[in-house]
């Protein structure tokens, strides 16, 4: 049996990914221990997104030190040049500046 096009589900509608993406943003904001966050995330990513995502912390962290190069951060942190120098850009250039905030907010390790 193929899908025809009307078997094919459409894309929601935009204020429907905006609902569900605040719905997602108060799930992750009702967390309270490290243990939760981990069983949540768990449930709803597969283990290379969460590797995905620890690996873009570490990078951002790693580039925030300012004492490494590109190719030593992406050794460190087990990943690509390419996503050390995208992690770089959104750190410098982008205007979310959603790592500089919890960059920030999170205690420095000495």
């Amino acid at each position: 049996m193929t899908d025809r096009p009307s078997d094919i589900a459409a894309p929601p509608a935009p204020e429907r990914q905006t609902a569900d993406r605040v719905a997602l943003y108060d799930a992750l904001l009702s967390l309270k221990t490290r243990t939760e966050m981990d069983a949540f995330l768990a449930d709803l990513c597969t283990p290379a997104e969460v590797r995905a995502f620890a690996e873009r912390w570490a990078v951002a962290r790693l580039l925030d030190e300012k004492s490494k190069s590109y190719r030593e951060i992406a050794q460190a942190a087990g990943t690509s040049p390419t996503t050390v120098v995208r992690v770089a850009r959104f750190l410098k250039e982008m205007p979310h500046q959603g790592y500089r905030l919890v960059l920030d907010r999170t205690p420095r390790k000495v």
